[in-house]
């Protein structure tokens, strides 16, 4: 499902626990498309420069002066979060959607913290903050058709939500898509690297790489063509190309190492559960 049409300026009062780069990125995304940032509170006891700049002011929870929100959007630290849940569940009322972003943390664990409450856990992704991420999400047992089309605008705001009924794939998800801008740009910077020692200007190298993965990123956006063809047709038998991916396509190449580098993630995703 992808971004479409959002009445963002029609949402009830949101709350954003942790304004760090995801929450931050989802709020830069949302206040774009018209969430009035009046109807937004931030609880981030130090919000960035970034955050301050669009308005947003840093407040402690006070839970006997909570009032209850509409929306409570979690985006702290998983492994902050037994410590800070206690003074959030003081925003939850009855009819409140809570749309956990943290990595790692189960619908059982937040379940705890807010019981008999409407939640949807989610993994989205950096590129939110330019309307490019993409959202996996899951909901409880409570979560009705409307708190779920509030869930499906708050993310597709920021990009594609697609919905999932399995909570274990989430771990995967998480390693996938998640950490997956890290790879991305983890290549861009290898690749200049890489052009700095073949005896290119720094300078040079590093736009090469640059643009090199920007653009053949949004080629891969663009065109109805899988990623396997797209390689192919930048590759022609016996050249430079077909003579780099011989290394990179090799049995310690770049396959088997993103193999590792999500089956990593994804354990570290299900140690955070806790």
């Amino acid at each position: 499902m992808t971004a479409g049409n959002h009445s963002l300026e029609r949402m009830g009062h949101l709350a954003l626990v942790g304004a760090g780069k995801m929450g931050g990125a989802m709020l830069q995304g949302w206040l774009a498309l018209g969430l009035p940032p009046k109807n937004v509170a931030i609880f981030d006891p130090n919000p960035s420069s970034e955050i301050a700049a669009l308005g947003a002011n840093g407040m402690a929870i006070n839970p006997a002066k909570a009032d209850k929100r509409s929306v409570i959007v979690l985006a702290v630290k998983p492994q902050i979060a037994a410590e800070v849940m206690p003074s959030v569940a003081a925003l939850a009322g009855g009819d409140t959607l809570v749309l956990s972003v943290m990595a790692g943390k189960t619908l059982t664990f937040l379940q705890t913290a807010f019981p008999n409450v409407a939640i949807v856990r989610a993994m989205p992704n950096t590129p939110a903050a330019i309307g490019r991420g993409i959202a996996v999400l899951v909901p409880n047992a409570k979560v009705t058709s409307a708190q779920r089309a509030v869930a499906t605008e708050l993310l597709s705001a920021t990009g594609t939500v697609e919905w999932v009924s399995d909570e274990t794939l989430m771990d995967a998800v998480t390693a996938v898509s998640g950490s997956g801008p890290a790879y991305v740009f983890l290549l861009a910077e290898a690749l200049a690297q890489a052009g700095i020692a073949a005896g290119l200007p720094k300078e040079l190298a590093e736009k090469l790489a640059r643009e090199t993965v920007a653009g053949s990123g949004e080629l891969l956006h663009r065109s109805p063509l899988d990623p396997a063809t797209l390689r192919k047709n930048v590759t022609s038998p016996g050249g430079t190309t077909a003579a780099a991916l011989e290394i990179l396509m090799g049995p310690a190449g770049f396959d088997a190492l993103l193999k590792q580098a999500v089956a990593a993630a994804t354990k570290r995703s299900q140690e955070l559960a806790g």
